[in-house]
């Protein structure tokens, strides 16, 4: 009984082996053929294939830019012909027909710079906003602009400005000019002058 026992452990142990050297010959083979899949992937893309493909790539881009040029020229005559109209046929035209074109002409270009000065007084005046709105979001902000610094040379007497006007200014001159007899006492003005003679010489 002990013989068949350790004969049956055996074998269990065997099987197990046998089941995962399966197991792992299993994985090497798929790992075997993944790599030789990735190898003639890799392959697929041979230098002429390549070059071909770049031959065909450019010429795809040069037709594509071919059909944006003539789309943007054909979006140019389109405008063109809206401003401007049509081309007139001045072979059979008389100068009557001729006077009435220039007119028309000559309104349309009158029309046209009245357009364009209104245009450019309403950038002018956006410009103006932007610059305030700009200078409220900077004084919100608390960045300040610097202003453009005057350039002084280190060299010139800072103070001789000062001392220039200092020695026009006279402080004499600007004096008020004071006369005597507003300061004088009464007693004084009632005093006999020199000259006069007092009422006791008098008699």
């Amino acid at each position: 009984m002990a013989d068949d026992e350790k004969r049956r452990i055996e074998e269990a142990k065997k099987a197990k082996q046998a089941e995962i050297d399966r197991k792992r010959a299993e994985v090497r083979r798929r790992m075997e053929e993944a790599s030789k899949a990735k190898k003639a992937k890799k392959g697929f893309m041979t230098p002429e294939r390549k070059k071909k493909l770049r031959l065909l790539l450019r010429k795809k881009a040069a037709e594509e830019l071919k059909k944006e040029q003539e789309r943007k020229a054909a979006e140019r005559r389109r405008i063109i012909e809206e401003r401007c109209g049509r081309p007139k046929n001045l072979d059979d035209a008389n100068e009557a027909d001729l006077q009435s074109l220039c007119t028309q002409y000559h309104n349309k270009i009158a029309r046209l710079e009245g357009d364009k000065y209104d245009i450019e007084f309403k950038m002018t005046l956006r410009a103006l906003e932007i610059a305030d709105l700009n200078s409220q979001v900077n004084d919100l902000r608390g960045k300040f602009v610097k202003p453009t610094l005057k350039k002084v040379s280190k060299y010139e007497n800072k103070f001789a400005k000062l001392q220039k006007k200092a020695a026009e200014f006279n402080f004499r001159n600007q004096l008020k000019v004071v006369k005597k007899k507003e300061f004088t006492l009464e007693e004084e003005d009632k005093e006999p002058k020199k000259s006069e003679k007092a009422e006791w010489q008098k008699k």
